[in-house]
């Protein structure tokens, strides 16, 4: 693996934990239609799902389909928007990686599925991350990952080359983005990982148990 020049986060579950919001919004939800909540260990599992994924948790199916997924989720949705950062937060050693980064200068960025009418406020509440190179929602393009699309555009706006930057993440479509755009890929081994997959099938480049991890290679790559 060349040098890496630069480096993008996938959002919920790489850069941020943000499951102490998403799962207060899903099991109010669950709890206004008379349902039990999800325990956290379920939400951790299912955050990388997004809404529907976490709505399908407490009911399956059937149920979701019978209630109006498309109801639950517009209201799930419309509960996360209002309480956006009271538990999330950057994970454990990610602010120190940040300022490493950006001491270094080298440019670094985050390429998410979540939709910009989430990402932009929530970011806005963390001026820890104000250097962020470049944000790409799920609607800045027509297309999201695993498509490489939005990876070749948040590299094109940072100038960099996909072939030296290390895109990380915490999902399988993360690491099919990556290896979709050329770019070398890293799983967030302390993310929303699916006790039901193994991570070793994605075929990603790297895996990092944590974000120390992360960062010391990265200095050792310097």
């Amino acid at each position: 693996m060349s040098q890496v020049t630069a480096v993008l986060f996938d959002l919920d579950g790489t850069l941020l934990d943000t499951a102490p919001d998403l799962g207060a919004a899903v099991n109010h939800v669950l709890v206004e239609e008379g349902f039990a909540p999800l325990s956290e260990h379920i939400i951790r599992q299912t955050t990388s799902h997004g809404a529907l994924g976490l709505l399908r948790a407490g009911l399956g199916d059937e149920q979701l389909e019978e209630l109006g997924a498309a109801r639950l989720r517009t209201a799930l949705l419309d509960y996360y928007a209002a309480h956006l950062c009271i538990g999330t937060r950057p994970y454990e050693g990610m602010i120190d990686l940040i300022d490493w980064l950006e001491e270094q200068a080298m440019p670094w960025g985050i390429v998410t599925n979540k939709p910009g009418f989430l990402t932009e406020p929530l970011l806005a509440q963390l001026p820890a991350l104000k250097g962020c190179g470049v944000t790409v929602s799920a609607d800045t393009l027509p297309v999201r990952k695993p498509d490489p699309a939005p990876l070749f555009y948040a590299c094109e706006r940072l100038g960099v080359n996909p072939a030296t930057t290390l895109y990380v993440g915490d999902h399988l479509r993360d690491i099919e983005a990556g290896r979709n755009a050329g770019m070398p890929t890293a799983i967030a081994g302390w993310g929303y990982l699916d006790e039901r997959e193994d991570p070793a099938d994605w075929q990603a480049d790297l895996h990092f148990d944590t974000v120390q991890a992360l960062h010391h290679w990265l200095r050792m790559r310097r």
